[in-house]
């Protein structure tokens, strides 16, 4: 008999491992999804549609942790509940739905930035590597045994929207692999120590702003966490708001005044508060594409402190 499944799902990852227990002929009940945010940059997959073009039944509830959509679940009564990017915390009583055990599929390799916009946060502090992980959900967020987990390489001009399709696909392989032995009972969960871990908070566009006290490198992080389609990093200077889209580190340029941006003849660079310099690729003004070189002809060469 096959196993049943509620699955919560959302964004590229939730269409991806979605697909992989249809895949797998696991019996998915019902689909819990989120209406797109009229707000947001939608450039991901639509798990609604994936859903309904397989015939399965949605739901779009405000708050799945409400009384009356648990006691749906509970007349579910599935053998495995599945968060697949979700974005809400789910009640200790929704997982409890399932008989056989609830499972997350997270962004980062756990114990590793726990919480909200794993990909985002571990580019803005300058991570190597990041990961996607299977694993049991508790009550407490991201704390679950862990079931698989594969990691991923990040270079260090590679902006999050790049590093999110590669935990994409590992979320997708993991899932895949590990799968057949949890609906076959065989697969082996290892406890977190969440002491070598970390907790991250999600991000809002307010954090974008750039504080170029800071050395270049972590501007320069900043810049590829949260470039588009994620809100950007922005600074004002001369009165004007700048979007810095994309940067790359200068070693061994010299700009002259450290936390200022140095418009030259080769282009637009920026001093960091360690007086390392890294150089504006692309930007906007006013939220207007404008191209570096125009940027300096229009506020003239030489330093620029950015507006308090």
């Amino acid at each position: 008999m096959k196993s049943t499944a509620v699955v919560f799902a959302y964004h590229d990852v939730g269409v991806r491992c979605l697909s992989v227990l249809l895949d797998d002929g696991v019996d998915v009940k019902l689909v819990v999804t989120h209406e797109d945010d009229p707000k947001e940059t939608v450039f991901f997959g639509s798990v609604r549609e994936l859903a309904q073009s397989r015939g399965l039944e949605v739901a779009t509830p405000t708050d799945a942790n409400d009384p009356a959509f648990v006691e749906r679940l509970r007349s579910i009564a599935p053998d495995f509940l599945f968060s697949f990017y979700y974005r809400k915390m789910l009640s200790p009583a929704v997982l409890a739905s399932a008989k056989r055990g609830a499972f997350n599929m997270h962004g980062s390799l756990l114990p590793k930035y726990r919480g909200r916009a794993p990909v985002n946060w571990a580019v803005l502090k300058g991570e190597r590597e990041t990961g996607a992980t299977l694993h049991e959900m508790v009550a407490k967020p991201d704390a679950g045994r862990i079931v698989g987990q594969q990691g991923v390489p990040i270079g260090e001009d590679d902006l999050a929207v790049d590093v999110f399709a590669r935990v994409t696909a590992a979320a997708e392989a993991t899932l895949r692999r590990e799968l057949p032995k949890l609906l076959d009972g065989s697969a082996t969960l290892s406890p977190q120590d969440l002491s070598q871990g970390s907790y991250y908070r999600g991000r809002k566009p307010e954090d974008g702003r750039i504080d170029w006290t800071q050395t270049a490198k972590a501007i320069h992080d900043l810049v590829r966490a949260v470039a588009p389609p994620y809100p950007g990093a922005f600074t004002r200077v001369a009165g004007q708001q700048l979007r810095v889209l994309r940067t790359r580190l200068a070693p061994g340029k010299t700009l002259g005044p450290r936390s200022a941006l140095v418009a030259t003849a080769e282009g637009l660079y920026a001093a960091g508060g360690d007086g390392e310099a890294l150089e504006i690729l692309e930007l906007e003004v006013d939220g207007n594409p404008i191209a570096p070189r125009g940027f300096c002809d229009n506020i003239g060469f030489g330093p620029h402190l950015p507006d308090p």
